[in-house]
């Protein structure tokens, strides 16, 4: 029996006869089902028709991208450390050159998921490279498909290696979290941020937002307690959800000034 996969969000499900009913993420309004329906593919059928692309971001980060473009179109971050990679968000793609390629830069201690649109095929990222994957527990109803690689963390934060640490923002997902890199960017600090701080497409800001394909707004409170946590971070760049979408500069600065102009707007009269 194979596993399944949703075609608009990515989210693997466990071995059935046929596909499921329905994706209840997709079914959720942070999602969408589109017109035609859910429409589902197999890993096999997916590695036959795509391919997983590279790029160097800056020293120690890598960025994965599936092409043609799959579902959301998120990309998946790389980050080495002497203490071993951590791969940051998934893509639904793993197929033997992605492995091969991993495990040339040394394979994962780890990997970390903002929330849930990014689960995809975590569970079999996990069993190719025998390391767990680190989920809030805040979002673990979401999760569809069980594997004993699963680690549910709980808190504010949870620290994954020296100077890589994920930390809970909340907002988009009650476990919605971002992963602090002290090394990137020089030393001064980089923000690995999923959709939870969703770079725009002007790259000097970030939004935050409950639903993005739905265009539902987060609330004054919510988004300024995201500001406020963030800021206790230090972090000179910002990596979001897609390829191109990076703050390269005074990231914390990016993040507080955004917060602010959001904040106004709710608040106009």
């Amino acid at each position: 029996m194979p596993v399944y996969i949703c075609k608009t969000c990515g989210t693997s499900f466990p071995q059935t006869p046929t596909p499921p009913a329905q994706c209840p993420i997709c079914e959720d309004e942070r999602q969408f089902v589109p017109r035609r329906r859910q429409q589902w593919t197999t890993p096999q059928d997916l590695r036959e028709d795509h391919v997983n692309g590279w790029a160097r971001l800056e020293p120690d980060l890598f960025q994965i991208q599936t092409h043609p473009n799959f579902a959301i179109g998120q990309r998946a971050l790389l980050v080495r450390t002497p203490q071993g990679n951590i791969l940051w968000d998934c893509v639904a793609l793993i197929d033997d050159a992605t492995i091969e390629l991993v495990r040339g830069l040394g394979g994962l201690k780890a990997i970390a998921i903002s929330h849930p649109h990014y689960y995809t095929t975590c569970q079999d990222w996990a069993r190719a490279f025998n390391c767990q994957v680190h989920i809030h527990a805040d979002d673990r109803e979401w999760l569809m498909r069980p594997d004993p690689h699963l680690h549910f963390w709980e808190g504010e934060s949870s620290v994954l290696a020296d100077g890589v640490t994920l930390v809970r923002l909340g907002g988009h997902y009650p476990g919605g979290a971002v992963l602090h890199w002290a090394a990137g960017a020089n030393g001064q600090g980089a923000l690995l941020t999923g959709d939870i701080l969703q770079v725009a497409m002007d790259t000097r800001r970030v939004s935050f937002m409950w639903s993005y394909p739905n265009m539902m707004p987060l609330s004054e409170r919510t988004v300024r307690q995201i500001a406020d946590t963030a800021a206790s971070w230090r972090f000179e760049r910002i990596y979001g959800a897609f390829p191109g979408r990076n703050v390269m500069a005074d990231g914390n600065a990016a993040v507080e000034r955004s917060a602010k102009r959001y904040i106004e707007l709710l608040n106009e009269r």
